[in-house]
């Protein structure tokens, strides 16, 4: 007999319904993507197009993205996950709104600040530096709009962190450095690692920002999602080459950060 929990009831079969057009809406393009390359045989144009060169730039600048991001991101969201004190949800606030700013806003306010003529462009040219349309640039736009991520993942490793564990390492002499190292950081890794890893795929497909403050000059700034776009009316296959690879790569990190999240210790646990 058929128990009352698998009943096929009008509701649930208009959940069922929807659920599978919205299942086929969000994974269809990327298949149909997939196929356009099997059929063209897209990858045979890419060691001839550009995208040897934007692979390359886009490792390097992600790899300096992430090494900053951690090493800016780490003491701020310590801070803001273990201290009290004014306007501390307002700056919260700030520091995540690059994650739902639009990509064209990040750059453009990035290139008003930095820009020659921006608001620190007289100061920077001064000392001379310049850094729109350089690798530089390219960083900067990819730190901006992908460290909220890294930030907000490192608080939430720090807040559950219970402090008796801490407290009790203070009574054996731990202090300090040696706390946060040896203590802290242990439990807080698989959090931390998680955060890594989407600041990572954050920053391999920013886009909008980049090309507003650094442009796509092949072998300086293009890196692989302006090549898509540099690349797709003269050029379908290296696009479509191209748009698999970060495919893959984000599928590979996502994969790896829900993998840490899932298995990231509670407080609870830490207690008992």
């Amino acid at each position: 007999m058929r128990s009352s929990r698998n009943k096929l009831t009008p509701g649930r079969v208009g959940i069922i319904v929807i659920s599978s057009l919205s299942l086929t809406f969000l994974s269809l393009p990327i298949l149909a993507l997939a196929l356009r390359a099997i059929e063209s045989q897209a990858w045979r144009s890419a060691p001839d197009s550009a995208i040897p060169d934007a692979i390359w730039l886009s490792f390097i600048t992600t790899a300096a993205t992430v090494l900053l991001t951690l090493c800016f991101g780490t003491p701020l969201a310590y801070l803001f996950a273990r201290h009290q004190f004014r306007f501390k949800r307002l700056l919260n606030v700030l520091i995540e709104l690059p994650i739902v700013l639009p990509p064209a806003v990040a750059g453009l306010a990035l290139l008003i600040t930095f820009g020659r003529r921006g608001l620190l462009g007289p100061l920077l040219s001064s000392i001379g530096v310049s850094l729109p349309f350089s690798i530089y640039a390219v960083i900067m736009a990819q730190a901006f709009v992908a460290a909220p991520f890294y930030i907000r993942a490192a608080q939430i490793g720090f807040q559950a962190i219970s402090r008796e564990i801490e407290d009790a390492a203070q009574v054996d002499g731990a202090s300090g450095w040696r706390l946060f190292r040896h203590i802290t950081m242990p439990l807080a890794a698989r959090a931390l690692a998680a955060g890594t890893i989407l600041c990572w795929a954050r920053a391999l497909g920013e886009f909008g920002a980049t090309i507003l403050f650094a442009g796509s000059l092949q072998g300086r700034t293009q890196t692989m999602p302006l090549l898509i776009y540099n690349v797709i009316e003269r050029d379908i296959d290296a696009a479509i080459w191209t748009g698999l690879i970060l495919i893959a790569l984000a599928l590979i990190a996502l994969l790896i950060s829900q993998g840490l999240s899932s298995t990231t210790p509670r407080q609870d646990d830490h207690q008992s």
